[in-house]
């Protein structure tokens, strides 16, 4: 019994020890316990062995040799205030500040909990510390992100959403075939150009979907929140066009006829205006190869351009370019769905000599896979400046995903960064009972203390490279995550802290650094006082119409001036019904054709929603009729009208459309269930504007910020 007994103390100190946390509290405010099981799956995931006492002694003392290591490390401070770390040893320290300018020397106090004390620096940056014999990153950040008013120099700014693949190109008469050849699907092109109209009409920002890197040999896993890699970008999304009609012409000419012909019929997506990414991907990729082959023979125009980017992509752009190629290798015997976990066992080290080999001897292939890199950076690159250019203060607001698929590029790239061996989802809560596996892999907390959050730091510069915002998907994973074993049901998780401080002080130094907004997509339960930290840091969270309800009977809306003032207010997300299918029931017909509501119940759900239209018809000014036609323009006024200090509305409700992006939980594909990330809009990105509807929703929008 001792022994058991000393054993399970381990356990959880090892826990503890890791982040994981024993205990947590559910939704209706009770206490969970995490199953031992559970705690011995995850830390065994975490590569910490826990089979008995031996070996969970063994994995303490691993844990405190890793923490008694401070090279390299990053130490985050905040400006103007003192600098308080763990240290043993010698106290004499030396800054030196990133800039090359001098630093200063002192000496750091003791403090009696094990830590050390150093003078406030008030220089915003990325110094250089050495105590003692160690030398360490000190990252002095500001108190704040850069606000939407510092960010676009208006007091009252709004914007949209899109999705970027949503997005047609306009048909040019007279060479069909070359605008056909950029059609089919959302690309770069079409990004800029409503850009370039929204700019034109008053908005100061345009949110985007995820831009991540996909899986360019499996085109069926076109979800923009399952990346492949958060550090490159989606080349689905590629503008053909980018380099000229010219160009584009004589890569068509030297295609297959047959190839040629898809690529020209590109236009026709499908029934109801509905993607098929295996056509549009296939000849998207069938005519950037005739790109590249024609910059290849080049020793000018854009050739230049494309070997810099080339250079400055480094190893990572190889690795990834690598990743690529024996993606495409291998889904010939083992198919596309596979990951690199399938391959033989030589080729799942990228700098293993097998994987090197196969890189030599397929050197153009990923030379190919760095152009399509290419393309899509100077595509994003360009609709940003087409923001800019016409008027845009804010321009893009980039969208970052809380993780990876495990079988992607960055997993395979750099698996010590990431979670093996468990997934991420969300606990139990109200709406999933049995909570939510996302099949994602995130971030190591181990890995990024180890490495100065060089990982974490990465992704984040580079969704800002071309924006002037971000939001990031699922905030409350920069404080913790729900861990699920592998194999087991989504129930069987437990919480694994992050450091949230550490983590919040960095985005707001590069937020500051970029000049750009930050927005926390906070939605759902999130912890007591989490909201708050988030406020004092600066960083947005999100208002959602549809959830700004009184907690009390009966349920009526909350006003809108009395909506929080630090936050993004919006009408919807692309995973709630727009207003339109929202006053229609739209989502709830759709829940019975999924065959999650019987007849009964969805009689009882449309007189639920009947009765939330009247609550929301007396909550609008204008008093609108609860039968009549969705009052979306009014709607759109009166969110806009509130004390947020950035509001953005989804393009589908602009256009006042009924259908929805996202069903999560609806399994959607092109043949069954809802059609998830698969939809169109109805007119070509420099025409969406023109319809009454937008026109309309434009000027609600517009009185509702009191702009004219």
């Amino acid at each position: 019994m001792p022994d058991s007994h000393s054993s399970l103390s381990s356990l959880h100190a090892l826990a503890d020890a890791v982040g994981l946390a024993a205990t947590w509290q559910d939704v209706h405010g009770r206490m969970r316990t995490v199953p031992d099981e559970t705690l011995k799956a995850l830390l065994d995931a975490m590569g910490l062995e826990c089979g008995n006492g031996a070996r969970l002694e063994c994995s303490l003392r691993r844990l405190r040799e890793e923490e008694s290591r401070l090279d390299g490390r990053m130490i985050v401070a905040e400006a103007g205030k003192p600098i308080v770390f763990p240290y043993k040893g010698a106290m004499q320290y030396r800054l030196e500040y990133e800039s090359g300018s001098d630093g200063c020397e002192g000496e750091a106090e003791p403090q009696a909990d094990g830590n050390v004390r150093l003078a406030a620096v008030g220089v915003e940056g990325y110094h250089s510390l050495q105590i003692g014999r160690h030398r360490m990153l000190l990252a002095v950040t500001p108190r704040r992100c850069a606000g939407p008013a510092e960010s676009s120099g208006q007091g009252r700014p709004w914007g949209i959403a899109a999705q970027v693949y949503s997005l047609r190109r306009h048909l040019l008469a007279g060479d069909g075939q070359v605008m056909r050849a950029a059609g089919g699907a959302g690309d770069y092109g079409a990004l800029a150009e409503l850009a370039h109209q929204a700019g034109r009409l008053g908005a100061s920002a345009l949110a985007i979907s995820p831009v991540h890197a996909l899986f360019s040999a499996d085109p069926l896993r076109y979800s923009p929140y399952a990346p492949s890699s958060r550090l490159f970008l989606n080349t689905a999304y590629i503008d053909v066009l980018g380099l000229g009609e010219d160009t584009l012409r004589a890569a068509l000419a030297s295609l297959p006829e047959a190839v040629a012909d898809m690529a020209a019929g590109m236009q026709s997506a499908g029934p109801e205006g509905l993607i098929d990414w295996p056509i549009v991907q296939a000849a998207r990729l069938a005519v950037a190869r005739q790109l590249f082959l024609l910059v290849e023979k080049q020793e000018d125009g854009a050739r230049p351009a494309f070997e810099a980017f080339r250079h400055a992509g480094g190893e990572a752009l190889q690795s990834h370019c690598l990743y690529e190629t024996l993606h495409a290798h291998y889904a010939q015997t083992l198919g596309p769905a596979h990951g690199w976990q399938d391959w033989p066992v030589p080729m799942r080290d990228p700098n293993g000599a097998a994987a090197q080999a196969f890189a030599r001897q397929s050197a153009s292939e990923l030379r190919f896979h760095a152009f399509l890199q290419w393309l899509a950076h100077e595509g994003l690159r360009k609709a940003q400046r087409a923001a800019r250019h016409a008027g845009m203060s804010m321009g893009l607001i980039a969208d970052l995903a809380i993780g990876t698929d495990a079988r992607g590029s960055q997993a395979w790239c750099a698996p010590q960064d990431i979670l093996q061996g468990a997934t991420v989802g969300a606990a139990p809560d109200l709406h999933h009972a049995m909570g939510q596996d996302w099949g994602l892999t995130a971030f190591s907390p181990r890995a990024l203390r180890k490495k100065g959050f060089g990982p974490f730091l990465a992704i984040l510069r580079h969704a800002l490279a071309h924006a002037g915002g971000v939001r990031i998907d699922h905030v409350l994973g920069l404080a913790r995550m729900w861990l699920v074993p592998q194999g087991a049901s989504a129930a069987e998780g437990a919480f694994l802290r992050y450091p949230l401080h550490d983590m919040l002080g960095l985005v707001a130094l590069e937020s500051r650094r970029h000049q750009a907004v930050v927005v926390g997509e906070n939605l759902g339960t999130v912890p007591s006082g989490f909201n708050e930290v988030l406020r004092d840091k600066g960083l947005l969270g999100t208002r959602v119409l549809w959830f700004e309800r009184e907690t009390d009977p009966p349920q009526r809306f909350v006003p809108v001036q009395d909506w929080p003032p630090d936050s993004m207010a919006t009408t919807t997300t692309h995973d709630l019904p727009t207003v339109a299918g929202w006053w229609q029931g739209r989502d709830i017909d759709w829940w019975h054709r999924l065959g999650q509501l019987g007849p009964d119940e969805l009689k009882a759900a449309h007189r639920e929603r009947e009765h939330d239209r009247s609550l929301l018809a007396c909550a609008l000014p204008s008093r609108p009729d609860p039968r009549g036609e969705a009052p979306v323009s009014q709607v759109l006024e009166w969110v806009a009208s509130s004390s947020a200090p950035l509001c953005v509305f989804p393009m589908e409700d602009m256009l006042a459309l009924a259908e929805q992006p996202n069903m999560p939980g609806s399994s959607g594909t092109r043949d069954a269930g809802h059609p998830n990330w698969l939809r169109r809009l109805p007119e070509a990105a420099d025409r969406l504007f023109a319809s009454p509807a937008a026109s309309e929703a434009v000027q609600a929008v517009c009185r509702g910020r009191g702009r004219p």
